[in-house]
C-alpha cells in the first residue's frame, strides 16, 4: 500500500469498521496494527487459559477446603471476604500504573509474571493449609496476585489488535478461558481416577496434586503469552507516554468521568456476576449436600459429590469454551446488547431450574445453558467497552470496570451468609437458584444498553480476511 494510503478494513466478526492510516499520517498515539492471525490471537490470549486453571480451582475447591477444615455454611461468604477486598483496590492500581510502566517486556508483561509468580505460591500452599485461617490467607494471596495477572489482560488486547477484530480477540479469550476452567473443574475428578480418597483425609490427596498442576499450568501459560507475544510479528503495545501524576487524583478523575456505555455496563456486570458468585460460594457444596445427601465433610460420599460438582462446572466452561466461537456470528446478527442479555436469560433459567433438579445426571442440562451465559459475560461487556477508551488510559479503565466484577463478590461475602442463614434455613441450593434471580435481572439491563454510534458502521470500500 502507498504511503498515506487508508485502507477501510471490514468487519468480518460483527464489530465496527476501521480505518488505518499509513505513512508520514499515522497517529504517534496509536501503532499500526495489521491483521492477526488465529494463532497469534491464541497466543495473545493464552496466558488466560492458565489463569483460568488457577482461579477454576479456586472457585471450585476453596468453599469444601474451608468446611473440610471446619467452617459451617454461614461463615464460608466472610472467609472469601479479604480476597475482593483487596482485588477492589489492585485492580485500578495496576491498571494506573500498567499504563505508564515502559520496560524491554512492554506496560503489560511485566505484571502478567509477578502476578503468575505469587499466584504459583498461593495455589501450593491452600491445600495443605494446616488451618482455616491459613487457607483464607492462602485465598487472598491468589485471588489478589491473579488480579495483579488479569487486569492487563483485557488492555493487551486492545494494544495489539485492530478495532476490527477485537470481538473475536475477546472470543478467543473466552475460549482460552473456557478451556482453563474445564480442566480446573475435572481435574480432582481425572486425579481421583488414579488417586482414590482415602477415609479420614481432611484435604483428599486428589485436591492436593489437581493444585500442583494448577501452579505449573498458571506460570507455565502466562509465560508462554509473554514470549510468544515479544515476537517481532506483533505490533509493540507502547502509546503515548503519559505525565506523571496523582495515582489517587487520577484514578478518582477516572471514576467521574467514566463513559456513559461504561456506566450502563457496570450495572449489568454487578448482577451478572451477583449470580456467578452465588455459583462459585456454594454450587459443589450443595451439590454434595442436597443431591448426594452428604451429611459429613470427611466422607467419601462428601467427595464424591464435590467431584460431580466439578464434573458439572467442566461441562458449563466446555460448553463456554465452544460458543465463544459463535459470539461474533449472533453480535454481527443481533447486536451485542441483545445477545448479552439473551445469553444472561440463557444462565438464569439454568440456576433457576435446579430447584427441581434432584438427580445427578439431570444436573447436566443446566450446566449448557449457564456456559452459554458465562461465555457472553467473558467477553462481549470487554468488547463493547474498548471501543469508547481512551487508549492512552485504557488499562486504568479496565481496572476500574473489573471493580464491578469484585463488587459483587464484596455484597455476597458480607451478607449472603447472614441471609442464609436468616432466609433459606441453611440451604445452600437455595443460594445458587438466588443467583438465578440476579443474572435475569443482569439480563433485563444487558437489553437497556445503548451503544453509541460509530463512524466505521459506514459501508466500507475495501475489505480484507480476518484470518
Amino acid at each position: 500500500m502507498a504511503d498515506g494510503q487508508i485502507d477501510v478494513l471490514s468487519d468480518v466478526s460483527g464489530d465496527s469498521t476501521e480505518e488505518v492510516e499509513q505513512g508520514e499520517n499515522a497517529t504517534a498515539i496509536a501503532p499500526i496494527k495489521v491483521n492477526l492471525r488465529f494463532w497469534q490471537l491464541w497466543n495473545i490470549s493464552f496466558g488466560f487459559f492458565g489463569i483460568q486453571v488457577g482461579w477454576g480451582l479456586q472457585m471450585a475447591n476453596t468453599s469444601a477446603i474451608f468446611e473440610s477444615l471446619g467452617a459451617n455454611a454461614e461463615q464460608i461468604p466472610v472467609l472469601w471476604l479479604a480476597a475482593p477486598m483487596s482485588g477492589l483496590i489492585i485492580q485500578p492500581v495496576v491498571g494506573y500504573l500498567s499504563d505508564r510502566t515502559r520496560s524491554s517486556l512492554g506496560r503489560r508483561r511485566p505484571y502478567f509474571l509477578v502476578g503468575a509468580l505469587f499466584s504459583s505460591v498461593a495455589l501450593l500452599v491452600m491445600p495443605n493449609a494446616p488451618s482455616l485461617w491459613i487457607a483464607a490467607g492462602a485465598l487472598w494471596l491468589l485471588d489478589a496476585s491473579a488480579n495483579i495477572s488479569m487486569t492487563p489482560f483485557r488492555s493487551f488486547v486492545s494494544d495489539l489488535v485492530p478495532k476490527h477484530q477485537r470481538t473475536r480477540a475477546f472470543s478467543m479469550q473466552g475460549v482460552a478461558t473456557g478451556s482453563g476452567a474445564v480442566l480446573a473443574s475435572a481435574l480432582p475428578w481425572l486425579v481421583a481416577r488414579f488417586v482414590p480418597p482415602q477415609l479420614g483425609e481432611v484435604i483428599p490427596q486428589s485436591v492436593k496434586i489437581s493444585f500442583y498442576i494448577g501452579a505449573a499450568a498458571f506460570l507455565g501459560a502466562v509465560l508462554w503469552t509473554v514470549i510468544s507475544a515479544s515476537k517481532p510479528f506483533f505490533p509493540p503495545d507502547e502509546v503515548e507516554t503519559l505525565e506523571e501524576g496523582n495515582l489517587v487524583a487520577d484514578i478518582w478523575q477516572a471514576m467521574r468521568t467514566m463513559p456513559p456505555l461504561m456506566r450502563q455496563l457496570a450495572w449489568v456486570q454487578c448482577f451478572s456476576w451477583l449470580g456467578m458468585f452465588c455459583v462459585f460460594l456454594y454450587f459443589p457444596p450443595a451439590i454434595a449436600h442436597n443431591v448426594f445427601h452428604a451429611i459429613e465433610q470427611d466422607t467419601t460420599l462428601y467427595a464424591a459429590g464435590i467431584e460431580w460438582a466439578g464434573l458439572c462446572m467442566a461441562l458449563y466452561n466446555l460448553v463456554c469454551c465452544g460458543f465463544s466461537f459463535a459470539l461474533p456470528m449472533f453480535v454481527r446478527r443481533l447486536s451485542s446488547p441483545v445477545t448479552h442479555g439473551l445469553c444472561l436469560l440463557c444462565g438464569a433459567l439454568s440456576l433457576a431450574s435446579l430447584h427441581y433438579v434432584h438427580d445427578q445426571y439431570w444436573l447436566l442440562l443446566p450446566m449448557v445453558g449457564l456456559g452459554i451465559a458465562f461465555a457472553s459475560m467473558l467477553s462481549l461487556p470487554y468488547a463493547m467497552l474498548v471501543k469508547v477508551l481512551p487508549p492512552e488510559q485504557n488499562c486504568l479503565y479496565m481496572g476500574i470496570f473489573n471493580c464491578f466484577v469484585v463488587i459483587p463478590e464484596i455484597v455476597v461475602s458480607l451478607l449472603l451468609g447472614w441471609f442464609m442463614g436468616a432466609f433459606l434455613g441453611g440451604d445452600r441450593l437455595s443460594v445458587v437458584v438466588l443467583g438465578g434471580g440476579f443474572m435475569a435481572v443482569g439480563a433485563v439491563l444487558a437489553l437497556l444498553v445503548s451503544q453509541p454510534a460509530e463512524a466505521g458502521n459506514q459501508s466500507p470500500k475495501m475489505e480484507a480476511t480476518d484470518t
